[in-house]
């Protein structure tokens, strides 16, 4: 009988430079040889909101990925994106590194700064339409109204966006996850406060299996998209969203999106992240 095959992966968490901060992931950095079947209970097993596994490149990037909630695999998520290439890049010695994922090739960048290294990811530019279940939404949140329009945008996982009156109406949602799972065609509802390039989200996923997220790169790049598509900001101001403070997961978010209000050319979402762990499965 042959032995059991480890399989080791490395603990980050992203959109912080403070350990047990921001959103975890976990990153298993050589999966070519994990078998499919076991990928999706892995993610299980560890049970953070997110687990990526690294596979051979097939598209001409650097590295191909996978990523995994507890109950479902999606086509792009930010911040395992982001992570994974944190974690790449420091284990090969990298600034750039180019992740193929199930909507095509993310470039990702590693630049140190005046306050630290910092990473950039260029997502996918999202499809926007209107939700069509937006009265439904808003009493699912326990909410009155959004003071811009109540859009989905599509970046592989779909988001829809309400805007709070402030920072005070953020934190204090309490919605009904059953009631918000119910409802179709959605994986993150981010609901936000702000004004200028500083801005407050919470986001609920309970269609993925995850009550509240402590940060959503896949929904930050739609964001600041909805702000320019708006009027709210100008093309190309970055913003800065603090995110997951109610949950115990501080964590902050740059993202900006570039073009025209009618036609934006280009999303980048960014931050930092900090390797925290690994371990090792004998199966």
């Amino acid at each position: 009988m042959s032995p059991p095959l480890p399989l080791t992966y490395v603990i980050c968490d992203v959109f912080t430079d403070r350990p047990l901060t921001g959103n975890q992931v976990a990153v298993f950095t050589d999966a070519g040889d994990v078998d499919e079947s076991l990928m999706r209970p892995l993610a299980r097993e560890i049970n953070f909101s997110e687990t990526v596994f690294v596979l051979p490149s097939q598209a001409g990037g650097d590295f191909r990925i996978r990523i995994f909630t507890p109950r479902v695999e999606l086509p792009f998520a930010g911040h395992p994106t982001l992570g994974a290439g944190w974690v790449l890049a420091r284990e090969r010695h990298l600034q750039d590194v180019v992740l193929e994922t199930a909507v095509g090739p993310v470039p990702l960048e590693f630049r140190r700064g005046e306050d630290g290294w910092r990473g950039r990811m260029l997502q996918p530019t999202p499809t926007v339409a209107p939700y069509p279940q937006a009265e439904e939404l808003l009493s699912a949140l326990g909410v009155e109204r959004s003071l811009l329009p109540v859009e989905v945008y599509d970046v592989g996982p779909t988001h829809v966006f309400v805007r709070l009156g402030s920072e005070r109406e953020v934190a204090a949602l309490r919605p009904d996850l059953n009631r918000l799972g119910s409802l179709s065609g959605l994986v993150g509802a981010s609901c936000f406060a702000g004004d200028g390039d500083r801005y407050t989200a919470r986001v609920f996923c309970p269609w993925v299996g995850i009550a509240e997220d402590p940060a959503t790169g896949s929904a930050a790049g739609p964001l600041a998209m909805h702000l320019v598509r708006h009027g709210a900001i100008p093309p190309g101001r970055e913003i800065v969203i603090s995110q997951g403070a109610e949950i115990g997961r501080p964590a902050t978010l740059l993202a900006i999106a570039s073009g025209t209000p009618e036609a934006i050319a280009d999303v980048r979402v960014g931050g930092a992240a900090v390797i925290v762990g690994q371990g090792q499965f004998t199966l």
